[in-house]
């Protein structure tokens, strides 16, 4: 399930009161057809129109699929000749090309960076996915990769690799060197909730939502939250970054994500909001010299 969603996930405000008026009449007749609908819904990404910088970024890169249950996950690899491999994890309705700044700040470091679409997402298959089964993608990219010296990950992408989690060098001791995250949400919870407040959906269906969580993963909804696992993930350091001005994420999420997580290096940022803070040139630096 998707870890970001607002209110500009539908960008009209008439289609709004569509959708509203869509699950209040499907909620009248049967909570299990609202249900069905407000679950295809939360798991179904756009596939937002390519920007004009996209190819360039992947001008350079190595493509390359692996195979997950769902369908082939395809992936980039720049500088294969690098040292250290830094994985790159994207959010929601993002791809593998939105990374395109940091990837070329790290193939400048001498790392080799390797970046995926998630399921869904960009070149990827699939047309709905969940919070496990991009972890899968995630999982099964790292495992083709050998050693993983650093992992940076954005909004969903961060929640989907330490919530559920990726299991990274599992061949070694279990550990991570570097964890680099950047906007990702605190409460699994909280996000379901700004969704179920979005379309306004009555609490019988909110229920039959939470009940289908514990039901497909055996677990609810909250165990994936990265304020109740994040200090369990097994990373040598850890770095967060979050703006105050984040319209997706609150800021006091993950001020709560720090105060849970001891020895978490949270920096916070003004005026780049959910996705700029991917290509800020101040927070680019500080990665490349944290991962140095």
């Amino acid at each position: 399930m998707p870890t970001t969603y607002s209110p500009r996930a539908v960008s009209l405000p008439s289609a709004i009161t569509l959708l509203r008026l869509k699950f209040r009449l499907l909620a009248a007749v049967s909570t299990e057809w609202a249900f069905g609908a407000a679950w295809k819904l939360f798991t179904t990404p756009r596939q937002l129109p390519e920007k004009h910088w996209e190819a360039a970024a992947l001008a350079s890169a190595r493509s390359f699929t692996v195979p997950i249950k769902t369908g082939l996950v395809t992936a980039y690899e720049w500088n294969p000749a690098g040292e250290q491999t830094v994985l790159l994890v994207h959010g929601w309705e993002h791809r593998a090309s939105f990374w395109g700044v940091l990837a070329q700040a790290l193939v400048a470091a001498g790392f080799r960076v390797v970046a995926l679409d998630g399921p869904a997402h960009g070149a990827s298959e699939g047309r709905r996915t969940t919070l496990p089964n991009f972890a899968r993608a995630v999982q099964a990219v790292a495992d083709t990769l050998g050693d993983v010296y650093a992992v940076v990950a954005h909004s969903f992408g961060g929640a989907a690799t330490v919530g559920v989690p990726v299991r990274f060098n599992q061949a070694q001791n279990g550990r991570l060197p570097r964890l680099v995250l950047l906007a990702v949400p605190g409460s699994t919870t909280a996000v379901a909730q700004r969704f179920t407040e979005l379309l306004q959906l009555p609490p019988a269906v909110v229920a039959r939502l939470n009940r289908h969580v514990q039901e497909q993963h055996g677990r609810d909804a909250e165990s994936f939250s990265l304020i109740q696992v994040g200090r369990q993930f097994p990373a040598d350091r850890a770095l967060l970054f979050h703006d105050h001005n984040d319209a997706s994420i609150p800021f006091a999420e993950a001020e709560e994500i720090a105060a849970n997580w001891p020895g978490l290096d949270f920096r916070a940022s003004i005026g780049l909001g959910h996705n700029r803070i991917m290509r800020d040139p101040a927070v680019l630096r500080q990665i490349v010299a944290f991962l140095g």
